[in-house]
């Protein structure tokens, strides 16, 4: 059994406050936001875990076309980049049932140094 991991990144513009926060990241302010999504499998037949096209597709679908350009709060009452994260998986999540690989990991990074990682690890 060989597992692998195929991982694809993504950026995404994208405004949002913090009402629960005291300083300045309370204002509405802007980030280009850089997201990675990684699944696990074995590769099939053709060697391949999962296609990148079909991974881009999924992610421009479900998650991308509702966050880029757009103003976070919409989406999450208070959208740190830890529950963000929740929130892309809940969309992704539900495309990998059925599938012969799985998301395996979703990282969001808000600057160029600092970021959450979320590891999909059974228990």
């Amino acid at each position: 059994m060989t597992v692998m991991y195929v991982k694809k990144e993504f950026t995404f513009d994208a405004a949002h406050y913090l009402g629960k926060y005291h300083g300045k990241c309370e204002r509405l302010h802007g980030h280009t936001y850089r997201l990675a999504v990684t699944v696990k499998g074995e590769p099939d037949s053709e060697g391949m875990v999962m296609d990148f096209l079909e991974l881009k597709a999924i992610v421009q679908e479900k998650v991308l076309s509702a966050l880029d350009h757009s103003c976070l709060n919409d989406l999450v009452a208070q959208p740190t980049t830890e529950n963000m994260v929740l929130w892309i998986k809940e969309k992704l999540e539900p495309e990998f049932k059925g599938k012969s690989c799985s998301l395996a990991e979703i990282e969001l990074w808000e600057s160029p140094g600092s970021s959450v990682i979320l590891r999909l690890e059974k228990i």
